[in-house]
């Protein structure tokens, strides 16, 4: 990406849209220079739309129940992608699973709550992932930016912040602080991208 205008952004998602505030609000005080040229939503109920109509963002609901198939729905979602010429995809708490046509490989990033490969996979989002942590006795969370690819949190990771787990944790501290290493890391890793600053060599994203 050149660096003679802000990266052009499509936000998806399916839930109560923090990811999206917090991208609104970093390009707002001039910490991210980007531009969120589309907000797509998986569920005409989800909190973000409200959020995205409220920053005067072009919103869409794309509801999977109204399509017969993965590739139709996919394809919708896409279209709009290119409609608005963005230049990456940033999936934020959004829980389909896409069909990634050609010229959006690699140009697609996803949030997860977890230290990936732990922890991830179909049905590990929110509050389940943080459950698991805790369930499972895990020393350290946090996230992981990586790019997508068409399997549930697999695709090579661009970077991860750590957080401590407290000996006192429930799942809604814990979330709250692994929140916290997301509104950092999220934009830094789409920073990289516009700067061209990522390369991939196999699985492992090499940061130049």
């Amino acid at each position: 990406m050149s660096d003679a205008r802000p990266i052009r952004l499509a936000v998806l998602l399916s839930g109560t849209g923090m990811t999206l505030q917090n991208l609104i609000d970093q390009i707002a005080d001039g910490r991210l220079a980007a531009q969120i040229v589309q907000v797509i939503s998986g569920r005409p109920d989800a909190g973000g739309i409200e959020r995205a109509k409220r920053a005067g963002l072009p919103v869409e609901v794309v509801n999977r129940k109204s399509f017969t198939d993965l590739a139709s729905y996919s394809r919708r979602i896409f279209d709009l992608c290119r409609g608005r010429r963005a230049d990456l995809v940033c999936l934020a708490g959004f829980l389909q699973l896409l069909e990634i046509p050609p010229d959006y490989t690699d140009r697609i990033l996803n949030i997860h709550p977890a230290l990936l490969p732990a922890f991830g996979g179909k049905g590990m989002y929110g509050r389940h992932v943080h459950e698991a942590v805790l369930g499972h006795g895990a020393k350290v969370s946090g996230c992981t930016v990586h790019f997508v690819d068409q399997v549930y949190d697999h695709g090579p990771i661009v970077l991860q912040k750590t957080v401590e787990v407290h000996n006192d944790d429930t799942p809604d501290s814990l979330s709250a602080r692994v929140f916290a290493a997301e509104c950092e890391a999220y934009p830094e890793a789409i920073r990289l991208f516009a700067e061209g600053r990522l390369r991939l060599d196999g699985r492992r994203v090499r940061i130049d």
